[in-house]
């Protein structure tokens, strides 16, 4: 540790010639002295009330009032944590922490999962002043210290977030049992059913958590209740009754294998526990009167609208009787209407279609009257070549396309007259860019 410097810094003497009665100016000047009654207010008048009654000092009331606070600590934490010890609870063996009850062990078993963190650590401390094996020891009392190390071994796991949730998980001593038949006829069916499903609420993720209700509950609630409970998201994750995995190294397979036997079992006790809820509340629906009021109703209103729509059904019948016979008939002349119109629409369907053909041969004949456009015999290789052509061009263009040009070649006999009308085809594809230059050789 530095030690620390002391530095002298002397005062600056006064100006030679300075005198306080010529040189000092006063800045201001000191009123003058007024008399005041203060009178205590609010708790500082209580005080001073209980001092004068008492005759006490300031010291004396301020140390009486410390002791009554203790005192009522003390009394505080008895009357909050008073649940009385089970004998049998007292002879538990430390190594078998993880089948106590822990909220039991430290005096909490009427708060269990609702139990606040201050509650825990007053409960330990309680539990702690009593059981210490040092205050035992002082007191002559020779048992062990197995009990201690259950308070320590509760107070761990309730402290930590992650282990407490862990073990809320399985508490079974906060669930409540679903009420019997016999209990249902003689107490209420919405408050029975009601606390079975608040204790169940402290599993899930989404909150808040539907109410059951009553017997003036709406449709809407009561539908909305059971779709929550049907489609319950629960967090409980059953890890706290985990077998212990070895931590060693050198065991890796048996810690992978018990690491796979744990995860399995937490799976089937997941579907275990939904398949448990999904009956409760199965159970919960059949009984729900509300349930078969809201049927009874819906199916009242519908034999109503039935009976509505039967009648104007009826009234309706004798007009529908007397149109029937009018719609029929409009029916037959609409459908004889429309079978002449299919069958002149096929023939004139098949008349383009034969004029089509008519004309496809009218423009494969001209070609074969031009000899092919060869000279002399034409080979089987022109005839193909110019016949592909003619396809080609043929493919090009529609029915009305081909009407005109096997016009313009009707009666032609001449073999440069009937290419030139090819050739002028051929441009107007190309032209249109139907065609390209060079996919046409035979008109060349």
């Amino acid at each position: 540790m530095a030690t620390p410097t002391v530095v002298a810094r002397p005062l600056p003497t006064l100006p030679s010639g300075w005198a306080a009665e010529k040189d000092f100016k006063p800045i201001g000047k000191i009123t003058a002295a007024s008399q005041r009654s203060i009178e205590p207010v609010g708790p500082h008048f209580l005080a001073h009330a209980r001092r004068a009654r008492h005759k006490r000092t300031f010291s004396e009331d301020d140390r009486i009032q410390a002791q009554e606070r203790a005192k009522k600590v003390e009394d505080d934490e008895d009357s909050d944590i008073s649940e009385p010890e089970d004998p049998m609870l007292l002879q538990r063996e430390a190594k078998d922490w993880k089948s106590q009850d822990h909220y039991q062990v430290l005096g909490l078993s009427k708060y269990r999962f609702k139990a606040t963190e201050e509650q825990i650590k007053r409960a330990h401390r309680k539990k702690v002043l009593k059981h210490h094996p040092d205050k035992k020891a002082a007191q002559g009392r020779t048992e062990d210290d197995q009990f201690f190390k259950c308070i320590q071994k509760a107070t761990e796991v309730l402290l930590d977030p992650v282990k407490r949730r862990q073990y809320d998980s399985v508490d079974e001593e906060a669930d409540v049992e679903p009420p019997t038949k016999k209990q249902l006829v003689k107490g209420n069916y919405y408050k029975l059913w009601g606390n079975v499903f608040k204790a169940e609420a402290r599993f899930s993720k989404v909150h808040p958590v539907p109410a059951f209700g009553d017997e003036n509950s709406t449709e809407e609630d009561v539908h909305n209740f059971y779709n929550f409970w049907y489609n319950f998201d629960s967090w409980r994750t059953f890890e706290y009754l985990d077998e212990d995995v070895p931590d060693d190294n050198e065991n890796r397979d048996q810690k992978r294998h018990m690491e796979r036997k744990n995860a399995n079992a937490r799976k089937k006790k997941k579907a275990e526990d939904n398949a448990r809820l999904r009956k409760l509340v199965d159970d919960c629906s059949v009984g729900d009167e509300r349930i078969k009021r809201f049927k009874k109703e819906k199916n009242a209103a519908k034999n109503a609208k039935r009976l509505e729509k039967e009648a104007a059904e009826k009234a309706a019948k004798e007009e529908a009787q007397r149109k029937k016979e009018a719609e029929e008939k409009a029916a037959r002349e609409a459908e004889e209407a429309a079978k002449a119109g299919r069958d002149q629409a096929k023939k004139a369907k098949e008349a383009a279609k034969n004029a089509v053909k008519k004309n496809k041969r009218v423009l494969k004949g001209s070609v074969k009257d031009a000899n092919y456009f060869a000279s002399g015999e034409p080979s089987a290789g022109t005839i193909d070549a110019v016949l592909n052509d003619v396809d080609l061009i043929q493919s090009k263009i529609d029915a009305d396309e081909i009407a005109a040009l096997a016009g313009q070649l009707n009666g032609l006999k001449v073999a440069d007259e009937i290419k030139g009308v090819w050739q002028g085809e051929t441009k107007r594809l190309v032209d249109a860019g139907k065609l390209k230059d060079g996919d046409v050789k035979s008109f060349a």
